[in-house]
């Protein structure tokens, strides 16, 4: 653990902060966890707490690496919102213009700012094909094309994409991209690269194997999520080399706190700008009304809470106004926005109380408690703000 002076935070309680997932792994709730907190930019709390498979094994450490799910998502998301901004795609930009084999109503109707908000009008599949390798783009954008029909006319519901949205943004990314790059390229180059992030990369690379963190699955993802070059029910996050860009990616909480002090600073970090002001301001807000999300409507059900609004920025997620069940807590201002992988990783940004929080865990939870266990945390670092 190493607690760093605080600013305008209580030492005290961010010490509660570290305890309470102390006993979280006492518990055997998951293995460990590597977070990060900051107030107005100032590191206030970095800890590795666990280990990364249990009792006698190997210690976590702050640059362990990680598979971050559906974290993949924020850095596509932020690709997106770029090119926006560069006039390479827009918001009204149709999928079927960018990609004409995306043909069918309703649809083919969809357009990036229903990718982004998760209102494209298709079902929240797992897996566009079963049993197929999820480590090759095209092959995701075919099965895609052929097995995804829409259902509802696009932006009239909010259904959370586990893989659609994300395959297609990042075949839209491709095709629109001058350079003729593939997508992994473009994440690398485009955001990796210009924001000094070392350890993130959509697969494990060669030099990140010692650090990697094989995820504790615990049976809580649905469907296998494979890579033809690594055996196994979730082969592809541990394969070298992917390109999903809906979960591909693995990183370490130091990497994932630059990019979020690059959304903190209004899209730019030590003197390179990917996004402006203006844009994350816009992405921040709610698109999405008060519809529910499908997916978090039907675990809200099951665990016997209120549904909760979907509260759906431009890619991100988004606090909102109601108190109720959410991972980013219930004491953070509506505007605090970030993303969250598979019961197990999350980041957020409050920009009413200057505050972010990045944390990344060794074991996937089922979604309800994950939500609880997260929540938590998050009204414990807020709590810890003077």
């Amino acid at each position: 653990m190493n607690t760093l002076p605080p600013s305008g935070m209580d030492a005290d309680r961010l010490g509660l902060l570290c305890a309470a997932i102390e006993a979280d792994v006492e518990r055997d709730l998951y293995h460990g966890a590597v977070i990060r907190v900051g107030r107005g930019g100032q590191l206030v709390q970095e800890s590795a707490i666990g280990t990364v498979g249990g009792p006698g094994t190997q210690g976590l450490t702050i640059d362990s690496v990680f598979s971050i799910f559906s974290l993949t998502k924020a850095f596509t998301n932020v690709l997106a919102l770029r090119a926006i901004e560069l006039g390479r795609l827009s918001f009204t930009s149709r999928v079927s213009d960018v990609i004409p084999e995306f043909r069918g109503a309703p649809r083919e109707a969809a357009t990036l700012l229903h990718l982004l908000t998760h209102t494209a009008g298709m079902p929240g599949v797992w897996t566009p094909k079963p049993d197929m390798y999820e480590d090759r783009l095209d092959e995701l954008l075919q099965a895609v094309i052929d097995n995804v029909p829409g259902v509802a006319t696009p932006g009239s519901r909010c259904d959370y994409a586990p893989v659609v949205n994300h395959v297609l943004m990042g075949e839209m990314l491709r095709r629109s991209d001058p350079k003729g790059r593939a997508f992994r390229d473009i994440a690398r180059e485009d955001l990796f690269e210009p924001l000094g992030m070392r350890d993130t990369s959509f697969g494990v690379r060669p030099d990140l194997k010692p650090r990697k963190v094989v995820p504790d699955v615990r049976g809580v993802i649905p469907i296998p999520v494979r890579g033809r070059d690594d055996p196994g029910r979730h082969g592809l996050f541990e394969q070298e080399s992917n390109e999903a860009p809906h979960v591909g990616a693995c990183s370490t909480v130091s990497d994932l706190w630059r990019f979020t002090e690059m959304l903190r600073q209004g899209g730019a970090l030590d003197g390179v700008r990917i996004l402006s002001p203006r844009m994350l301001q816009l992405a921040r807000r709610n698109w999405t009304g008060d519809m529910p999300n499908e997916l978090y409507q039907a675990v809200a059900l099951r665990a016997g809470w209120t549904p909760p609004p979907a509260y759906i920025g431009l890619g991100f997620s988004v606090r909102g106004e109601a108190i109720v069940h959410h991972q980013f807590g219930t004491l953070t201002s509506p505007e605090t926005f970030g993303n969250y992988g598979a019961g197990s990783s999350m980041f957020w940004v409050d920009p009413a109380l200057d505050l972010s929080f990045v944390c990344c865990t060794t074991g996937l939870l089922p979604q309800a408690p994950n939500i609880e266990r997260f929540q938590r945390l998050s009204d414990m670092v807020v709590g810890a703000a003077r």
